[in-house]
């Protein structure tokens, strides 16, 4: 397989730690994403590292016996370590603070510490066997002040840091989960809910396991994760992943159902919402996209996995030391290796290896394994760092040797810009909104993100169209199939086509003579007027007489101002034009001599100059009875150019009567 096939990698700057053994114990805490070595109960020392601080912090501690479980608060301010199930020990990591350790003892009598998880820089929850305990951590004054604590039978628990909410398995299948959810300084009780177990359990006693529960955050909604392991006595055909909605408010339900259509021992990642199952027994992983169509059933969809399963890229591991010594070439990594450890969203820790991974996603090998070019932009769409993926599949469909047919070549421009308008008019809600002075009352007015879904016309000109157009070996009648429909993709969806576009049309009927279509595109307002359109046709006169007076009735369709008409006319040295124009309206007695004359010197043609010199000295004549300029009008230099070039004797003479 080459690399384009894999589209799972494991991060190129993985953290590296001291790999577990009986000196070396190795923690990982999810919610700052920091792995801790403690050596000899941190006698000897504790390094922590987590993946984006390249600088990991070391301290010594000393050795009041097994440590159970290590976590900082958020922002690394103070450290909690658990011994004993009775107590947790802290100490302030806070610059000329006290380093004295202080000590907090469960509430609940007969109670024995699961763990703790901090949901702040100075706020903890304890989880018992019996219930949960909220506290305050005063580093100041070395001591901690509970704020809330519910009594509930615990089995297990598992915490989500970006939704702050902790799960605890209650009762004595396990199966009824409670979810608890904390913020500044609060804590609320969400409904709690039921997994319905894949059979009967024969006997009371635990059945639903923590390692098969995850939560994470899938396109902004938290998500309880349950990996239902296939039963002899269900019709299933395999395992199946059931994705509970954990809303803040209301009841938890059940939504999608993600089919393996396979058994064995599976293990569950989030990565750019995409839920990603690893299959060990056939070390292969395959992903879901609860965002594209599934088959809906009433009450839950169906997901069947996006593309055909696939390994992780294999993953080489450099050797460690400085660059000259390590000569040994590096080492393969065992993939899917019994040791592996998966956290959420998407880290993998090897600690027999010393390693802590991210997964990622490669989209472009994807391409070529989705040949549905819909539902692919339906999937690329979705994903955080799509753009110029998005817009190699348009130059690809484009392609002699792999074009797509004008209906699917629709059908992905529709896409695009349907995802367009929904920027463009969340933007002008928010610009609506500013002018209505609401960001001084109201503290929700954000303004919308750019993602790299949102595929402008600039974009789709400079990467894909213009590039399109310059190929010779295009027919000239499917590049101007793909701009029109382009173009109409953009009207349907009511965006403004922006001039460039239409000028790309222009050029290409221009460029085979098929002048007979720009006039009826012209006609039937298939291209939009613009004044820079205006322009560009005024310049085809010389190839297309009939061009110039498309133009003015574009221009005059834009109730553009008469002057400025001339103006630009003027900037495009369509002086004659100019001349023209202003006569059929009858304001060629009031303009400026001196601005045409400077216009058609301009243009370097004496003839022209002649023309315009002879038409404003025949005016002259008609006004005032004499041909000469008036010293009022400035047009010295012009009058000396023109002797210059045509001898005093072509000046016009007076007539007497």
């Amino acid at each position: 397989m080459g690399e384009e096939d894999y589209y799972l990698e494991l991060c190129d700057r993985p953290v590296h730690f001291e790999k577990a053994n009986p000196v070396n114990c190795v923690f990982f805490d999810e919610a700052n994403k920091q792995v801790f070595a403690v050596r000899s109960g941190g006698a000897t020392g504790v390094v922590v590292k987590g993946p984006d601080d390249r600088n990991p912090i070391s301290f010594r501690m000393e050795d009041k016996g097994e440590v159970k479980c290590i976590k900082f608060s958020l922002e690394n301010k103070i450290l909690a370590v658990q011994r004993t199930s009775k107590t947790v020990d802290f100490s302030n990591f806070i610059p000329d603070s006290s380093q004295l350790e202080y000590t907090q003892e469960c509430k609940t009598k007969n109670a024995n510490i699961l763990g703790f998880c901090w949901t702040s820089s100075t706020e903890i929850v304890f989880i018992t066997d019996q219930g949960i305990e909220f506290y305050q951590v005063s580093p100041e004054k070395r001591s901690l002040k509970l704020l809330k604590s519910q009594n509930i039978n615990v089995n297990w628990y598992m915490y989500c840091p970006e939704g702050a909410v902790i799960l605890l398995s209650t009762t004595v299948l396990g199966n009824v989960l409670q979810p608890f959810y904390f913020r500044a300084g609060t804590m609320s009780k969400l409904p709690k809910f039921e997994i319905e177990l894949p059979a009967v359990p024969k006997s009371a006693k635990l059945n639903l396991s923590e390692r098969d529960i995850a939560m994470a955050t899938i396109y902004g909604q938290l998500y309880v994760l349950f990996l239902r392991h296939h039963s002899r006595t269900s019709n299933s055909a395999g395992a199946e992943v059931v994705l509970y909605h954990l809303p803040r408010e209301g009841a938890c339900k059940k939504m999608h159902i993600l089919k393996l259509n396979r058994t064995g021992k599976f293990a569950l990642n989030v990565v750019d919402n995409l839920v990603v199952v690893h299959h060990q027994d056939t070390e292969t992983s395959v992903i879901f996209d609860i965002k594209l169509r599934g088959e809906f059933d009433g009450t839950v969809t169906f997901h069947h996995p996006v593309l055909p399963a696939r390994s992780i890229q294999p993953y080489q591991i450099p050797m460690a030391g400085p660059a000259p010594v390590t000569s040994q070439s590096p080492v393969p990594c065992k993939l899917y290796s019994s040791s592996w450890i998966v956290f959420q969203p998407d880290i993998i820790i090897s600690a027999s290896q010393g390693y802590l991974w991210n997964l990622q996603v490669k989209l472009q090998p994807i391409v070529s394994l989705l040949p549905d070019k819909g539902r692919l932009m339906d999937f690329l769409l979705q994903r955080k760092e799509c753009k110029m993926v998005i817009l190699s599949v348009c130059s690809q469909m484009l392609s002699e040797s792999d074009r797509a047919t004008l209906p699917v070549i629709a059908t992905v421009f529709d896409k695009l810009n349907h995802e367009y308008k929904k920027y463009l008019d969340a933007e002008q809600s928010y610009t609506t909104a500013l002018e209505a002075g609401q960001s001084r009352s109201s503290p929700l007015l954000k303004r919308p993100a750019r993602t790299q879904a949102v595929i402008d016309q600039s974009d789709m000109y400079t990467h894909v169209l213009s590039v399109f157009t310059e190929k010779k070996d295009t027919s000239h009648k499917f590049v101007i199939a793909v701009l029109m429909e382009y173009i109409r993709s953009l009207n349907q969806f009511q965006i403004t086509v922006q001039h460039y576009l239409h000028e790309l049309v222009i050029k290409t009927l221009v460029q085979h003579n098929l002048f007979y279509m720009l006039h009826q595109f012209l006609q039937y307002h298939v291209l939009s007027d613009s004044k820079p359109l205006a322009c560009l046709l005024l310049s085809l006169e010389s190839f297309y007489p009939p061009a110039h007076q498309l133009s003015l009735d574009m221009l005059k369709r834009l109730s553009t101002a008469n002057d400025e008409i001339v103006e630009v006319l003027l900037s495009k040295h369509q002086v004659l034009a100019a001349l023209r124009f202003i006569r059929g309206i009858g304001g060629h007695d009031n303009i400026s001599a001196r601005k045409f004359l400077d216009a058609a010197k301009q243009t370097e043609d004496n003839m022209l100059f002649y023309t315009i010199f002879r038409f404003f000295e025949q005016r002259n004549q008609r006004l005032r009875g004499n041909p000469n300029f008036t010293p009022g009008e400035h047009c010295e230099e012009h009058v000396a150019f023109f002797k210059q070039v045509f001898g005093d004797q072509a000046l016009m003479r007076p007539t007497t009567f």
